[in-house]
């Protein structure tokens, strides 16, 4: 009876992560497309927010609000792998990690290069 049940929680855990990762792409997309660059910036990884500011040389919310993301809509799917994430939207496609606080985004703007990394337009170094 204990393997079944571990079997059945750990058949559940990858789709919280899933859901929990979704949920943070989707809050990060309302975010972008209502313009409210602060909570956008909020949901950035902290890498990836210090990275901006740096390149933009601005405070994360005026350096947002110059980047010029993709409008995206609907979740097209989802890949995690242990701390990391992929959401693929209509789009857009973001890559996540998982902080103790839950889900930030570490890229978005993301465009699929055949053979080659995805290109990023708010990444971390």
């Amino acid at each position: 009876m204990a393997a079944t049940l571990l079997a059945v929680a750990g058949c559940h855990a990858p789709a919280a992560r899933q859901d929990a990762a979704t949920a943070a792409g989707t809050a990060f997309e309302a975010a972008v497309a209502v313009g409210d660059h602060v909570r956008a910036c909020a949901m950035l990884a902290p890498q990836s927010r210090q990275q901006l500011e740096q390149d933009q040389q601005k405070a994360c919310p005026a350096a947002f609000a110059s980047q010029q993301l993709p409008k995206a809509v609907g979740v097209d799917g989802v890949e995690t792998y242990g701390r990391q994430a992929m959401v693929r939207m209509r789009g857009d496609t973001l890559f996540l990690s998982q902080f103790t606080g839950g889900w930030k985004v570490v890229a978005a703007g993301c465009t699929r290069r055949p053979d080659q990394p995805y290109d990023c337009l708010i990444k971390g170094a």
